[in-house]
């Protein structure tokens, strides 16, 4: 929905995808460090069997972190520097475990109930209800995501009251950006 505003949407988990692609560093030293099991017959990454083992084995996670977030902080940060627009969204699904956290200028959250993400990985992933519960339970909680924010956008309801709430904050962005830089053409404010 920024996107639609015309903002430069940065996406971590689709660069997340493209640093374990076949030929890429990444997969060889995940492969290297967690074995054949993790790859598929056409050796891309096997998704799924990764979140299996990395959601059962709190060492093995901040395994494949140290292996995955340098390269993805790079990545975003070389993307960002490009990307140019009044400002910019960074997606980053796990901000409050990543150094990225420290680049950013406000923090946005997207939040809803634990049920509702649930629901969700059920949904997207093909995930159990217990797979799902124990990807959750990896991560921050959602108090601890909600006590970094700036901002939060209420995602529990429908698509429309979502828009409302982005329009009103592309809005406001548009004047903290003009307000930190006076110089923006006018069509930019």
């Amino acid at each position: 929905m920024f996107a639609a505003h015309g903002v430069p949407v940065i996406d971590t988990d689709v660069i997340a995808r493209q640093v374990v692609r076949p030929g890429e560093a990444a997969l060889d030293e995940i492969r290297d460090t967690f074995g054949d099991t993790v790859l598929d017959d056409a050796g891309a990454l096997d998704r799924a069997a990764m979140r299996k083992l990395v959601f059962a084995d709190p060492k093995l996670r901040r395994t494949l972190e140290a292996i995955l977030h340098p390269r993805i902080q790079r990545e975003a940060l070389r993307q960002a520097d490009e990307a140019g627009g009044v400002y910019q969204i960074i997606v980053v699904p796990l901000l409050t475990e990543s150094p990225l956290r420290h680049a950013m200028d406000r923090i946005l959250v997207v939040d809803c109930s634990e049920d509702r993400q649930v629901q969700r990985l059920i949904a997207r992933d093909s995930e159990s209800g217990t797979q799902a519960r124990r990807m959750l339970a990896a991560q921050t909680s959602r108090e601890a995501r909600l006590a970094i924010a700036d901002d939060v956008i209420h995602n529990d309801t429908d698509l429309e009251a979502v828009r409302r709430q982005v329009d009103a904050l592309h809005a406001a962005y548009l004047k903290r950006a003009k307000k930190a830089l006076p110089h923006l053409p006018a069509s930019s404010r």
